[in-house]
């Protein structure tokens, strides 16, 4: 929790992770450990859980707040460590978010809940509850509208970054580009914006971005890493290299629903034991997994060693 008293810190490529399950539906401890120390070793910025790439819907808060806990201590203040503490229920946030504040997160990332379709000013109350609630804890907000229906508008963002010390940034998961543009034009570059968007990530760092939360760091975290790397040292070059090499495992990670794909990827390369996905997912289908294969092979340099990493050794 070293940065959690400076969330401008929690800047680069944070790997949102995957959550492993044993072949029976269990959620894999061990797995997840592994992970942690591979993305580590990787190089990664940062290390999030719980978001909508770590299947939270399907978990129950127990279930959450134990990955929570057992991801913190692996990471052990390495890194910034910002996972998702929300839920389409406030009292369920409410209790992951100070359970997670209590395992020594860094920042919580909130999602907007979903479903419900509330207002802009229901928003503003929801997180001005929420913050207020652990006003010793960064909240980020987590805007994902194509998977909860409601999108959290930028003066929604920056009414609460004015009324709310603690709520200090927004993982934006939105294509509208514009989006990204007004949230900083609105609030500057003390809210820390990070994209959601795979594509997006390095467009958003010339905006004045922080960073990106990436589904393809779960599978090229050394490849994330290096491309913000590059940014920020000015080898714009390098970067762009990377952004277009990255493009065919991001393909890859959506051929079906996310995690299914990534998953497969990572049993197959031994990092962890089961690719298993809870209902209302499905593993990969037949015509999918050709697809995967196929992304695979294009974009093979780009995929980070496992050397040392494998399930068997748990290095």
């Amino acid at each position: 929790m070293r940065f959690r008293s400076d969330p401008q810190a929690i800047r680069g490529s944070i790997a949102p992770l995957m959550t492993p399950f044993t072949a029976d539906g269990a959620v894999d401890h061990d797995g997840l450990a592994n992970l942690v120390r591979w993305q580590l070793a990787s190089g990664t910025h940062g290390i999030s859980v719980g978001g909508s790439t770590g299947e939270p819907g399907s978990q129950t808060v127990a279930e959450r707040a134990e990955a929570i806990r057992t991801v913190a201590a692996v990471v052990d203040d390495r890194v910034p460590f910002v996972p998702g503490t929300g839920s389409a229920k406030l009292d369920e946030t409410l209790e992951l978010t100070v359970a997670a504040r209590d395992a020594g997160i860094d920042a919580a990332l909130v999602i907007t809940p979903y479903y419900a379709r509330p207002t802009q000013d229901a928003l503003f109350v929801w997180y001005r509850t929420v913050a207020n609630e652990v006003p010793d804890l960064p909240i980020v907000a987590y805007n994902v509208p194509s998977r909860t229906a409601v999108d959290l508008a930028p003066e929604t963002v920056a009414r609460l970054f004015r009324s709310c010390d603690n709520f200090v940034g927004i993982k934006e998961t939105t294509k509208d580009f514009e989006h990204f543009s007004r949230v900083l034009h609105l609030c500057g570059r003390e809210l820390v914006v990070w994209s959601g968007i795979e594509l997006l990530g390095l467009p958003l760092l010339a905006l004045g971005g922080a960073g990106f939360v990436s589904a393809t760091a779960n599978i090229a975290p050394a490849a994330c890493a290096e491309m913000y790397e590059a940014w920020q040292d000015g080898d714009h070059e390098r970067a762009r290299e990377l952004h277009y090499g990255l493009h065919p495992l991001v393909d890859l990670l959506f051929v079906e629903t996310n995690p299914a794909p990534g998953k497969w990827v990572l049993e197959h390369r031994g990092l962890i034991g089961s690719g298993h996905v809870r209902p209302p997912l499905l593993p990969p289908s037949e015509a999918g997994l050709a697809r995967i294969k196929d992304f695979m092979a294009e974009g093979a340099k780009y995929l980070s060693p496992t050397e040392g990493f494998t399930m068997e050794g748990k290095a």
